[in-house]
């Protein structure tokens, strides 16, 4: 309650009182000067002569106080940290007679002498002991003997082993002490007190990183923590279950998160599938399983994920050339009659728009394939496009999916044309504009479209065009328009038709397939004249 100048007028007297003989006196005046302190740091070094015989106290009141006090002082000035660390074996002397000493009425708390002043020595340990290496070999061994000696039967002991733990954690450390003090909160993950498990959990995903593998061993603990009815229990299990993560574990961890997912609260789905997303992107054994992961993510719990998902996976996919017909399969038999996933069925709409042909021809070399018709692709479209749970976004993407089809299909092209002809009207201005301009393409273009038709097998041989590619001068694409690359076509046009050329360009770049599509029409008259 003191303000800054009634502490600046009393800091005087209260220095006094820290040296009288009477106990109690000093110990409601290093409570006193702890306040001084933090109302006025700039008085600190006033205290520092009195403190010098404060730890010699036998009375535990004032030992507590003084503890605190030096505590204070630490914290705030690194010069009063550098002094107080030549303390520390009177401090483990102290701590040590606390941990050995017989029962005594007076101070037993659930048969453990002194908790509190043990709690506050060790937490002042953690101070001195942090990023120094002679302090933290100091004490050592005495946190080795806490944390094996403290009984654990009672709440009491576990709080002395929750401060020991993070002291060892927060020091220089021993490996098999810290080994040790993993093994302590791994215990404590067996506890029935729903406090001691949090902070277990939230104590090794702090250490996690440090210590991995020590970690590692209480992997089926920590999943079995995602069970739990408490609510903060499961989000700290979850995070520390992907903290968790790496390359040998992948499957099973995968398989466990998968199972939570499934059955979670909707406030945990959204960063349970980012996280899957995250691990698969960096751990995944192979580009199918990887699929075949965020595929049941987005059946599973679809409607959570984040926006960035969709665009994600087509990336995958699209980047995935030997998986296009495995995917479109497998996709197209997820949204069969179930439009309630959104963004699974964006990705499937997608997907159906660029490999329907794949689908429809039954290539599938990965699993058993299935009979689909190109009306079938486009009555799910279709369906797609009508049904009340689908979204603007994903309406779009049907749309622009059966335009795409009208390219790979050949005997569904007019019924294509009226669907995207009736969007043409749509009271959405996004999807009127998309079929506004869909139905442009197909008046612009559309006697650019195949129209032969052989009637007859002979008919199919090149007897009146042939065209031959030579091999490029290069596979590489030179940088910023530094270069060309020529490839030289032979043309035989006994018919003198007027030629015309579409090409497609797949290259790389940067790791990443790239796609380009073009039209000659410049080929020079001697070719057709």
């Amino acid at each position: 309650m003191g303000s800054s100048e009634m502490c600046r007028d009393l800091a005087g007297e209260v220095e006094k009182l820290l040296k009288t003989s009477n106990s109690y006196l000093r110990k409601k005046a290093a409570l006193c000067a702890v306040h001084v302190i933090r109302k006025v740091p700039e008085l600190m070094e006033m205290f520092l002569p009195a403190t010098k015989n404060l730890l010699n106290e036998k009375n535990h009141g004032v030992l507590h106080t003084s503890v605190v006090l030096l505590t204070e002082m630490c914290e705030r000035s690194p010069d009063m940290l550098a002094h107080f660390r030549k303390l520390v074996p009177q401090l483990v002397r102290i701590l040590k007679n606390l941990i050995m000493s017989g029962y005594s009425p007076e101070h037993d708390v659930s048969g453990i002498s002194d908790p509190f002043l043990q709690v506050r020595i060790l937490r002042l340990l953690r101070i001195l002991g942090r990023n120094d290496d002679d302090s933290s070999e100091a004490m050592n061994d005495i946190l080795a003997q806490v944390a094996t000696n403290t009984e654990t039967s009672k709440n009491v002991g576990n709080a002395i082993l929750y401060e020991t733990v993070l002291t060892i954690m927060d020091i220089k450390s021993e490996s098999g002490l810290r080994v040790l003090a993993i093994n302590i909160l791994g215990r404590f993950l067996l506890n029935n007190d729903k406090n001691i498990r949090y902070v277990a959990l939230t104590s090794l995903l702090k250490t996690v990183q440090t210590d991995h593998n020590a970690v590692q061993r209480h992997r089926s603990t920590i999943v079995d923590c995602l069970k739990d009815l408490d609510v903060s229990i499961k989000r700290r299990a979850m995070e520390l279950s992907f903290a968790l993560v790496n390359g040998n574990n992948i499957r099973g961890m995968m398989k466990e998160l998968l199972y939570f997912l499934d059955s979670c609260e909707p406030e945990f789905k959204a960063d349970c599938a980012s996280g899957i997303f995250l691990a698969a992107e960096k751990y995944a054994p192979s580009k199918r399983w990887h699929i075949d992961t965020i595929m049941r993510v987005l059946t599973t719990a679809g409607s959570y994920v984040r926006d960035d998902a969709v665009p994600n996976l087509i990336q995958l996919i699209t980047n995935s050339v030997e998986m296009h017909a495995y995917t479109v399969q497998r996709l197209y038999k997820a949204i069969l009659g179930d439009y309630s996933q959104q963004p699974l069925v964006q990705v499937a709409a997608w997907c159906i728009g660029e490999y329907g042909d794949l689908l429809v021809s039954g290539q599938c070399e990965e699993e058993e394939p299935i009979q689909v018709t190109e009306d079938e692709v486009l009555d799910i479209l279709e369906s797609v496009l009508i049904s009340n749970m689908s979204t603007s976004v994903t309406r779009g993407y049907a749309l622009t999916a059966i335009m795409k089809l009208s390219t790979r299909f050949t005997c569904t092209v007019n019924r294509i044309k009226k669907v995207v002809s009736i969007y043409g009207s749509s009271i959405d201005v996004e999807l009127q504009q998309r079929a506004v301009e869909y139905n442009a393409l197909f008046k612009k273009y559309d006697h650019m479209s195949v129209k032969c038709i052989f009637l007859k097998s002979a008919l199919c041989s090149p007897q009146t065009f042939q065209l031959q590619l030579l091999s490029p001068s290069s596979s590489i694409v030179p940088a910023f328009n530094t270069g060309t690359i020529t490839q030289v076509i032979k043309v035989l046009n006994p018919q003198k038709q007027q030629l015309r050329m579409r090409i497609k360009l797949t290259y790389n770049h940067k790791g990443s397939a790239m796609q380009d599509l073009a039209e000659v029409n410049n080929f020079p008259p001697q070719s057709w004249q």
